[in-house]
């Protein structure tokens, strides 16, 4: 059972779509606290603005919606490693939000996780241009501007 009370990792983002990079994310966040709370900002369908209203790179291709990413990060999750949601980690929807604000001594860290080169460099546009190549996502006009 996932207990609130217990220290936890966060990890915040559009998992447009979720890839072996957020996976090895997970995992050392997971090793840090020993559950996680997946945050999914709500961007879906935002097509043709910047939905990080100019505060991050453009972000304009979300073709996946919260159900759909839930889904799928439970099952790569217990697939690659046994993670249970409710246990390991929980999955939350959450506002698109673009900027985390913080004042002194609040308790909490950042932390940058190295991962190796092989996982830096898995980048979601470029899935997601394959998956258009194969048909399994439609295809969307033109977007440029962003890489996650």
């Amino acid at each position: 059972m996932f207990d609130w009370k217990k220290p936890t990792a966060q990890m915040l983002g559009r998992f447009q779509p979720w890839h072996a990079g957020h996976r090895e994310l997970f995992k050392k966040a997971h090793n840090e606290t020993g559950q996680v709370v997946i945050m999914i900002r709500d961007v879906s369908g935002i097509i043709g603005t910047d939905a990080g209203a100019g505060r991050t790179k453009a972000q304009m291709d979300n073709p996946f919606d919260f159900y759909d990413l839930q889904t799928k990060i439970a099952a790569d999750l217990f697939a690659h490693g046994n993670f249970i949601e409710d246990e390991d980690y929980i999955i939350m929807q959450v506002p698109n939000i673009v900027d985390i604000s913080y004042g002194r001594g609040v308790g909490y860290t950042f932390t940058q996780h190295e991962l190796p080169a092989t996982i830096e460099r898995v980048n979601a546009t470029e899935i997601r241009a394959q998956m258009r190549e194969s048909g399994e996502l439609e295809a969307v006009a033109e977007l440029g501007g962003e890489r996650d």
